[in-house]
């Protein structure tokens, strides 16, 4: 399903009053709601939009675990990093433990680190399905979304929930979520703004499939939700 606003301020308030009421829903039903958070600027506003009174009074926070569709391995405190972004927008100002925070730490070997978030992930959900109640996605103009980059082994990856991803143009490491570990997820939420997004939106929802790694994000047991602005769906 498609979902296009008049611009990024009534986009991301949509997308807060979705992520509440999903959550109260989740909690309801399965006494906690399990979170995947992107990065990037349209999550921010998003984030921001989700700390104000009226929907942050919605939430039952004490229920709530926040985890990372991918990260920057790069300090908390640089400008990149998603955990760094999401505490400013969001985590400090709700009512969370940091046992409730899940971030994707960044160690010497991201190999290493990637491991270590899918034993995370193992342990926190077991004994049962690792199966996230939100994945919140972005959408790169290269197609890319979370950190599964074109021309990397990433986007293949079947096989772990987890992987590093390493390529020339950075000079950092990057880990993500696999579309494996995405697809489980009972719903998937793109939120896509700008005009410079348009092209490229337009590729991955209405060009040939299998050349973007955004176009294999397909829940089998889930949901998707494209939430678009007017300037990104203006093609």
């Amino acid at each position: 399903m498609i979902r296009v606003f008049a611009d990024l301020e009534r986009l991301s308030q949509a997308a807060a009053e979705l992520i509440a009421g999903r959550a109260q829903l989740a909690i309801e039903q399965r006494g906690r709601f399990c979170m995947a958070l992107s990065g990037g600027s349209t999550p921010r506003s998003t984030y921001q939009q989700l700390a104000q009174p009226l929907l942050r009074d919605r939430v039952p926070w004490s229920r709530v675990h926040l985890f990372w569709g991918d990260e920057r391995c790069v300090a908390e405190n640089d400008p990149r990093s998603n955990l760094g972004m999401a505490r400013k927008a969001l985590l400090d100002q709700v009512p969370l433990t940091p046992e409730q925070i899940h971030p994707m730490a960044c160690a010497n070997d991201p190999w290493t680190a990637a491991a270590a978030y899918q034993r995370l992930l193992e342990e926190f959900f077991s004994p049962g399905e690792i199966r996230f109640d939100l994945v919140l996605l972005g959408l790169g103009e290269d197609g890319h979304t979370a950190s599964l980059l074109p021309n990397t082994p990433a986007p293949q990856e079947n096989r772990r929930l987890v992987t590093a991803v390493q390529t020339s143009r950075e000079d950092f490491a990057r880990l993500t979520l696999t579309i494996p570990a995405i697809n489980l997820a009972r719903l998937v939420v793109f939120l896509v703004s700008g005009q410079r997004k348009a092209e490229i939106l337009h590729q991955v929802l209405r060009g040939p499939q299998g050349q973007y790694p955004a176009q294999l994000v397909a829940p089998g047991k889930g949901e998707i939700l494209w939430l678009v602005d007017s300037d990104a769906a203006g093609q």
